[in-house]
């Protein structure tokens, strides 16, 4: 069986890919995870703070493979 592992996407990006990746590894659509993210800036106004995080932490899919 193999592993399901988080990254960010080269294929599926529009920044960093880190919404792409997020949407590969659960299996839904890129732009629900986009549109969750935008929400998440406006509502919480830590949604661009998680996503830089997310971009330094998460490795690239070339570094994964």
């Amino acid at each position: 069986m193999q592993e399901k592992r988080l990254y960010r996407s080269e294929t599926n990006r529009m920044i960093c890919g880190v919404c792409g990746g997020i949407a590969e590894y659960f299996g839904v659509d890129p732009t629900l995870i986009r549109l969750a993210f935008v929400l998440f800036l406006f509502g919480a106004a830590s949604g661009l703070f998680a996503y830089v995080v997310a971009a330094v932490i998460i490795p690239n899919q070339s570094q994964v493979m």
